[in-house]
Parts: structure tokens; sequence; C-alpha cells
């Protein structure tokens, strides 16, 4: 898909030293009550401390949920920043530490992407996590982690907060570069996608610059659209498989991690980010107004020490408004992350399979061999 080449694995770990983890939540099987009726709701105050009772038609808790993890780099990441920039298409959803990197344009954490009911857990478990490798952690400055999420609650039931700290750990930890897992795994578990099933996505192009080759990297959390929304290469496949539904849609959201060893500063980076929203249109997103469509980006190619003797800390940066025979550099690397960000969400519904949630709710996965025949009729 494209012109640009791919990276070795075609994902985001092609970007040297950034490494991604998954942990996968997957508890409990739906099973009808005798009558046939849901559960009734909760006696008593909503804080009380007695357990919260799942979804499913017997009571236990059905959890299709999980946790993926994004290292940007090897090192300490507290101690050696990146620059990162952050860029919103639809703001119905939550990613934190946006206000310091709007600030301050640095990365000084792991990337953790969630359900919407555990950003909370997320939050805390990464300054726990991080506090315990690093002692200078909340003593000489404190850890502000980027943690985002997207609703999967139509297949998790987040009332039983099915997510634990070990979970969080769990992805943190198994973090490695390579292939990466695709579809319901990790954070992708309980998510939809133009109401198919939906998951992580990822993918890779590689650029040359002056003779230099670098790499921009995509991985997306897909969790977004309507049936009728779904375009492939520019086709209204979505309009043409119209079975397979679920019972009712639900929107959930977009979250996308880009990775680049270009030297970019954090306006570029943001540049970077907001194509994003391009390649997501390329599938039919329109940015639907329930739907929180967040981007990160940053670049690997310098890091920013937390404290130096010197007060200033030399940086290479790719210089802006070059014109060379070929065109502008920077649009090439637009075209390479609309690219990826394309071929991820594509990636994200291939590999999913069909799972069924809570209260018997299915999101089926997409029927490979209808689109490409429906592709074929062009």
């Amino acid at each position: 898909m494209g012109f640009l080449p791919t990276g070795t694995h075609n994902a985001i770990t092609d970007v040297p030293g950034v490494r991604v983890g998954h942990q996968t939540v997957w508890k409990g099987d739906y099973s009808p009550s005798p009558s046939g009726s849901f559960p009734p709701p909760l006696a008593g105050p909503q804080d009380s401390p007695s357990p919260l009772r799942g979804g499913s038609g017997r009571g236990s808790p059905v959890i299709r949920s999980g946790v993926t993890a994004i290292w940007p780099h090897s090192g300490n990441l507290f101690r050696e920043r990146l620059y990162a920039a952050i860029s919103v298409f639809n703001g119905y959803g939550e990613m934190t530490s946006r206000s310091v990197i709007d600030e301050w344009g640095l990365l000084g954490s792991p990337i953790v992407l969630t359900d919407t009911v555990h950003i909370g857990l997320g939050y805390d478990s990464v300054v726990r996590y991080m506090m315990e490798r690093d002692p200078e952690i909340a003593d000489k400055d404190v850890v502000i982690p980027v943690v985002a999420e997207t609703d999967d609650s139509f297949l998790s039931d987040g009332r039983a907060f099915g997510i634990a700290r070990e979970d969080v750990y769990a992805a943190l930890d198994s973090a490695k570069d390579g292939q990466v897992g695709e579809g319901c795994v990790g954070a992708g578990t309980g998510t939809q996608f133009f109401d198919f099933k939906g998951g992580i996505g990822t993918a890779s192009r590689v650029v040359e610059l002056s003779g230099e080759r670098f790499t921009i990297g995509v991985l997306l959390q897909t969790n977004y659209g309507r049936r009728h929304q779904l375009l492939i290469a520019g086709e209204p496949v979505g309009r043409r498989i119209t079975d397979l539904m679920p019972r009712r849609h639900q929107e959930g959201s977009c979250i996308a991690v880009v990775a680049t060893d270009i030297p970019l500063y954090p306006g570029q980076l943001r540049r970077l980010a907001r194509r994003v929203d391009i390649g997501l249109g390329r599938t039919g997103s329109v940015g639907n107004d329930g739907s929180g469509e967040i981007f990160i980006a940053f670049s690997t190619a310098n890091r920013l020490p937390r404290s130096t003797e010197r007060a200033a800390h030399p940086v290479n940066v790719l210089v802006e408004g070059q014109f060379w025979t070929e065109g502008s550099p920077f649009d090439l690397i637009f075209d390479a992350v609309v690219e990826a960000t394309e071929e991820s969400a594509f990636n994200a519904m291939v590999a999913a399979d069909t799972v069924e949630g809570r209260d018997g709710n299915t999101l089926y996965g997409f029927p490979l061999d209808r689109g490409l025949a429906h592709l074929a009729k062009r």
C-alpha cells in the first residue's frame, strides 16, 4: 500500500530503539441467565466498597481489554528525554501529559495505551514502575507519563475493573523490538473498526534524505468509524458489506503513536502528528463527534538531558524551507506518515478475529475475501 518502501518488520519498531509490549487481559465467557435478562442495577451507593458485578448474564465479569506499552528508546527516559508533540483531530478522549508536551515539547516516559476505565490505573502504574527503577524520580523531579485510552466497553465490562497494575508492568517488561503483535492484542483486544473488529495495527516507511535513510513508524489503537464510512483504496466497501453488524454502534476513538529517527523539533513533529488525520481519512474517518482521535509523534534523534552543567545543549534538526530538485523533504516525510497510518489501520482490521464479549456483544472479523472481491470489481 503506497509507493514508499517499508522497514524490515513494517512496524514502529523499525525505528531504532523503539520497543513495543502487549498484555492481553481476557477473562470470562458470556453465559446468559436462565431468564435471558441482564443483571439488575447495583443496589446501594455507587461508591460502595463491595465488589462490582460483571455485565454478563450470570454476574461474572467478562473482560476483553489490555495494555500496550511503547518505549521510545532503550535508555533512561526520565533522564534523557526526546522531542515530541501532540495533535488532536477530535477531542472526545484522553492522553495524559498533553499540557506538558505542549509546553516543553519533551517526552520523558514510555507511552502506555489501555481502555478508558483504566487510564488512571495506567498513570499510577507507570509512575510507580519508573520510581522503582530510578531514585531521582519524585526526589529531584516528578514524572508525568503519557497514558492514552479508547473505550472498549462494548465488549469489556468496565465496571469489573479487570486490569491490574501487574498487567501494566507486564506490558512494560515484555516490550521488544522486531515483530509487533497486531489485531486483538494488548490495548486493542476489545476495540472496533467501522463496526468490524479492530485492534492494534502498525506499519513503517523508509525515506531517503540527502543520501541518508530514515524511518517513520506508526502504531494505532483503532476504535473508530461507522460501517458506511469505511473506504478501502477509495472504494466504499463499508456500504457493500452490510451484514456482520454489531447489535449497536459504539464509538471508541483512535490513538496514534508516530516515531521517527529524523532529527525534528516539536513544531515539526506536530506537523507529522497532524498528517495522521489524512491517513485516517483515507480509511473513511471523518473524526466522528463521539470519538477521540489523539496523536503523539516523537523523534529519537536527540536525547535531551534533564540535568547538564552547560546552559545550552547542542541538537541536530532538519532545516525547513529547503526545496531540492525533487521538492521539499517534508513532502516525502508527510507521504510516509500518511501511508503508514493508512496501512496500520488496515493491518489492525485484517489481523483481528471475531470476538464475543460482555452480554453476548460481538464484533465480527472483517471478511477479507469479500472485501477483496469488491475491490477486484473496480
